[in-house]
């Protein structure tokens, strides 16, 4: 799992970076909002996010209050000194999922990530807009109206769906909907994208020329 952390403190930093690392996940840091920012919104999947609230340019909240505005559901883990009652409800009221208050342990932050993974993983409807996924009855709905997919259209507009607003690569959709490796020679993916449009309307899924894919739900 890939986890952004987004802390100033570079002792903080390293002590996630490491521990997390060694718990098999993948990080990236950020030192402040406009750097979280760059990496919320490039290439990269995030899977999760770490925020501490006090940052040299704001409030780590303004980052989730974006996201979830945006209608992005990633989940995010608030990891902060502010420890008052307030404090806590308007985190949890601004959209992350945990707060966790600093001085921390090490185990109770990873005990807390696989806690809200696991309640992540096992929602089985996903909304973007119009659109409404049932995992576990592979159902589409648009508008209230069901859209028949294949197997593999339903798996690759769920992982659209799980990363609204943005931006997947053709590698990356080639690696979460087939599980291989980007080969250049194929270009199934942008045929696949073809079927999703010819059943779900030719806005929802927006191409960004030079990057990917990604699922719009505000067009239609």
């Amino acid at each position: 799992m890939q986890i952004l952390v987004l802390e100033d403190s570079t002792a903080v930093q390293k002590i996630l970076q490491q521990g997390l690392e060694a718990a098999g996940h993948t990080v990236l840091l950020a030192g402040d909002l406009q750097a979280a920012r760059s990496l919320v919104n490039g290439q990269d999947i995030v899977d999760l996010l770490i925020v501490d609230r006090i940052l040299p340019d704001g409030d780590g909240l303004e980052l989730v209050r974006e996201l979830r505005d945006r209608n992005d559901q990633t989940p995010v883990i608030c990891l902060t000194s502010r420890s008052q009652v307030n404090e806590r409800v308007e985190g949890l009221r601004s959209g992350v999922d945990d707060y966790l208050i600093k001085p921390f342990s090490f185990e109770e932050l990873l005990a807390r990530l696989s806690a809200v993974m696991r309640r992540v993983t096992n929602s089985t409807i996903l909304s973007a807009g119009p659109l409404q996924l049932n995992l576990e009855r592979h159902l589409v709905e648009l508008d209230g109206q069901t859209i028949e997919l294949t197997a593999r259209e339903f798996s690759m507009l769920a992982v659209l769906a799980r990363n609204v607003t943005k931006v997947l690569s053709r590698s990356q959709l080639l690696e979460q909907v087939w599980g291989i490796s980007y080969d250049p020679q194929t270009n199934v993916v942008d045929v696949y994208i073809r079927y999703l449009r010819a059943k779900l309307g030719p806005g929802l899924i927006r191409t960004v020329r030079g990057v990917g894919y990604t699922l719009d739900p505000d067009r239609k």
